[in-house]
This record gives C-alpha cells, sequence and structure tokens, in this order.
C-alpha cells in the first residue's frame, strides 16, 4: 500500500526510450564501444547522455542506438565530423518527417472541416433562399396610395 512509513513514491516509466538508465560501463558493453569512446563521442558532440545531479552520466535506449548508428557510420569509413553531419541530417530528417506527418493530418482535418463548412453554407442558403421565396413582398406596389 502506498503511504506506509519508508515506502517509496511510485516511480513513473519513461517507455519512449529517452530516459537515461544506463551507466558508462552497461551502455558501452550494449553499443559494442569502449566507454573512451562514448566519452570522445560525448566530447564531439554526437551524443548528450543525462546526468545525476552528482553528474554521473546516464544512457538511454536512444543514447545506444544512436552509438550503434555512429559504429556503423565508423565501420563505412566516415570520420567524426562527417559522422556528426550526417546525424544531424538525419535528426533534421526525422524532425522533418514528423512535421510532414502532422500538417498531413491537420490538412485532412481542415478539409474535412471544409467540406462539412461548405454543406452547411449549401443548407444555408437554400433555408435564405426558400425564405424569401416564401415571404415575397410585403406589399401590393400598386395599392399604394397615390401620393
Amino acid at each position: 500500500m502506498v503511504g506506509e512509513p519508508g515506502e517509496l513514491p511510485p516511480v513513473t516509466a519513461v517507455r519512449d526510450g529517452s530516459m537515461g538508465v544506463y551507466g558508462i560501463t552497461v551502455a558501452a558493453e550494449l553499443s559494442g564501444l569502449s566507454a573512451q569512446a562514448l566519452r570522445l563521442y560525448e566530447r564531439k558532440g554526437l551524443l548528450q547522455p543525462d546526468r545525476t545531479t552528482g553528474g554521473t552520466r546516464r544512457y538511454s535506449d536512444a543514447d545506444i542506438e544512436r552509438l550503434r548508428r555512429i559504429s556503423e557510420l565508423i565501420e563505412d569509413g566516415i570520420n567524426l565530423i562527417g559522422i556528426a553531419r550526417v546525424l544531424g541530417l538525419e535528426d533534421d530528417n526525422t524532425a522533418i518527417r514528423g512535421d510532414n506527418h502532422a500538417l498531413r493530418t491537420d490538412n485532412s482535418a481542415l478539409r474535412a472541416q471544409n467540406s462539412r463548412l461548405a454543406t452547411d453554407n449549401a443548407a444555408l442558403r437554400a433555408s435564405n433562399h426558400a425564405l424569401r421565396a416564401d415571404t415575397g413582398p410585403r406589399t401590393d406596389p400598386a395599392a399604394r396610395p397615390a401620393g
């Protein structure tokens, strides 16, 4: 039961892989790289692991995937400057794809709304036309007193 003396509060898990949970030794093992390489890549700006309040690096699942991607690019013969550019372009591409998806979703919703408004507008025009036809002129112009 939550609230018992000495019991820790529940922890909300981050499921998107962005929470730093691995120390540098585990991250190095999971990525297949050395701890020194991880420090170098951080110094070069290729990744930015979370830090605890005490300054200890904490790597996320996303960081591990990024380290694996760095390894692939190194195996392809790309230097660290080139890797920084490739990763930057890949990050930009991911962001653009996300923005594009959001814009397509918004566009679809706006098209549906526009269709509903056009239908409503046509109904209002028809009602307006019917009202004008039903009411006609209120007074007969021929019956006006000459004045």
